[in-house]
């Protein structure tokens, strides 16, 4: 039964337009092509687009890693970072699996980047120049334990993990299914390959470093092992009958299948309320905070180990809980999001790159990503309150 908002007029037979398309959506033959099918496209692909340039906006500018004044190089980094997180994103939703598969991709796409690709994992130039490294370098391996846990989690996290987050928002009905059509992956997979390659060769070209064969044969083993885990770990589940997605409806045409709309195995009741949008976002600041801050030497291995897994347990625990929903995913990845905000003042200095100009191209970096989030935010609520309102 179809029911009328407040203030609409009631429909009746006399008032329901004519079956078939409306005239003015109805094709001119006899003016070429319908302009509006091309923005259709525009429309449909965008939040790929946004996420192709977000991922390393953030990992990178944000970060502080390198500074805006290199602002050019982001036509070489977005097709390995933004190509790398549009794969992941649509290998997830396509296959109806959630943020557990996002999240162990990106810890593959992390290996991969710094084993395979820059091979920043093992090039001992960086490692024997850095204190911080060479004091956990582990010479059967020929890299550093501290540099392992933090690209393979960095990339995870801030590479794919918070664009990711922060684009879905933007489109909240849209955030569990696919963007793009077979081509358009066809052709992301495409760029990705020839993007990692430029940085491959480029890095090559300028250190003239090559990894051994037994550390590339191993990384691509665990980059292997990984991507089977994230499909293990995230085997697609079955409709529930109430989805926690904005604007998706369990059985309703235009609901979304997007990570905790889907139910597996049939799970006890909880009777624990998640925490508030805002706590949750709180604590992974926190955790995050921590983690990028942890001492550099062996104790910090284990640290970052045992902080990355007891926040996963956490949010694990706080996303089965009744009202946990698309502004808690938003909320955690802003507190994320603030981590690298204040992280990349501090690595500028670090670097020797904390000039004037740069300091202010970092604030405008910081005040985008605000207002990224701000944006979200406010999508989100939006779709929340239009999820009420149609419920029956």
């Amino acid at each position: 039964m179809t029911t009328n908002a407040p203030g609409d007029r009631p429909r009746t037979p006399s008032s329901d337009p004519p079956p078939g398309p409306a005239p003015d959506l109805a094709p001119d033959p006899g003016h070429g092509p319908d302009p509006r099918r091309g923005r259709g496209v525009v429309r449909r692909i965008a939040p790929a687009l946004g996420l192709f340039l977000l991922s390393p906006l953030v990992a990178e500018y944000l970060l502080g890693n390198v500074p805006a004044s290199e602002l050019w190089g982001l036509l070489l980094l977005a097709p390995m970072y933004g190509g790398g997180a549009i794969i992941i994103r649509e290998a997830a939703r396509r296959t109806g699996r959630g943020w557990p598969t996002i999240l162990l991709l990106g810890c593959a796409y992390g290996l991969l980047e710094a084993g395979l690709i820059d091979q920043t994992l093992f090039n001992p130039a960086p490692l024997f120049e850095d204190d911080a490294s060479h004091a956990t370098f582990v010479p059967a391996l020929g890299i550093s334990g501290n540099n392992a846990v933090g690209f393979i989690a960095g990339h995870a996290i801030w590479s794919i993990g918070v664009p990711i987050a922060l684009v879905e928002s933007l489109v909240p009905r849209r955030a569990g299914v696919p963007w793009l059509g077979g081509f358009g992956l066809a052709v992301t997979g495409v760029v990705f390959v020839l993007g990692s390659l430029l940085i491959f060769s480029g890095i090559h070209d300028e250190s003239g470093f090559m990894a051994s064969a037994p550390q590339r044969i191993v990384a691509a083993a665990l980059v292997v092992l990984l991507v089977a885990a994230a499909f293990v770990a995230g085997r697609p589940r079955t409709p529930a009958a109430v989805p926690d997605v904005p604007g998706a409806r369990a059985g309703h045409p235009g609901g979304t299948p997007a990570s905790g709309a889907f139910a597996g195995r049939p799970r006890p009741p909880v009777s624990r309320r998640a925490p508030a949008p805002w706590q949750a976002g709180a604590a992974v600041f926190a955790a995050s905070a921590v983690f990028v801050a942890r001492p550099e030497n062996w104790w910090g291995i284990p640290t970052g180990v045992a902080l990355l897994a007891a926040a996963a347990v956490v949010i694990v625990l706080w996303s089965r809980s009744r009202g946990w929903g698309a502004a808690h995913r938003l909320a955690s990845a802003g507190g994320a999001l603030l981590t690298y905000s204040i992280l990349g003042f501090l690595l500028l200095m670090l670097h020797d790159v904390a000039t004037v100009p740069n300091l202010i191209a970092q604030v405008f970096l910081v005040l985008g990503a605000l207002a990224l989030f701000l944006t979200a935010r406010g999508t989100v609520r939006a779709a929340s309150g239009a999820t009420v309102r149609e419920a029956p």
